[in-house]
């Protein structure tokens, strides 16, 4: 017999105890050999259920167990703003700007808006659906990709203090993916050329 229609009958049994054979608290908890709490308990989900007015002899055990303990009642789920994954996006593809930058900005906008892990673990799933993979197969030694990184490096002269901005030549191999990266003065011909003998 499972344990709760256990307890239902040992739950009726004080409610009659109780209620029909007039005995006190204490007595019904000798007699059913539980705790006087629990009597207690049980009483007062009666008397809060109104099963003390109604005639819960009739009643099956499943229902009087429904109106004792009924189901707990879920609060209404607060629903969070959506972000707008397309824009957040775009806004990453700008120079600077990370994901926790945009979730700063989208919390001021929206401050009941996600915590910053809810709102990375969404946008990754966001941005799984989209299909931006393109396999390329590359045979060693056979291209060497070539570029300036987009941003440049202050180099200050010890001896003067003067600030000169470097530019950042990378070049990757396509098979290995090794990477060799060196700073220009500039992006001319001869640092250009020189940037590919050297690498």
């Amino acid at each position: 017999m499972p344990a709760r229609r256990l307890s239902m009958r040992k739950i009726q049994e004080v409610l009659r105890l109780l209620l029909v054979c007039g005995l006190s608290q204490r007595q019904a908890s000798r007699v059913c050999g539980i705790g006087r709490a629990s009597v207690a308990e049980y009483l007062e989900r009666a008397q809060r259920a109104g099963v003390l007015e109604a005639e819960w002899k009739r009643w099956s055990g499943e229902e009087l167990e429904q109106r004792l303990y009924p189901p707990a009642r879920r609060p209404p789920r607060r629903e969070r703003p959506a972000a707008d994954w397309v824009q957040v996006h775009e806004e990453l593809k700008l120079k600077g700007v990370t994901l926790s930058l945009v979730w700063q900005e989208c919390r001021e906008r929206q401050p009941d808006g996600y915590q910053y892990s809810r709102f990375c673990e969404l946008y990754g799933a966001w941005r799984g659906k989209l299909d931006l993979c393109m396999r390329q197969v590359h045979r060693p030694g056979e291209k060497l990709f070539v570029d300036y990184c987009g941003a440049t490096v202050p180099v200050v002269d010890a001896g003067t203090g003067e600030v000169r901005e470097a530019q950042i030549f990378v070049a990757v191999w396509g098979a290995s993916s090794y990477t060799y990266a060196e700073a220009t003065w500039s992006q001319g011909l001869a640092d250009w050329i020189g940037s590919h003998v050297r690498a």
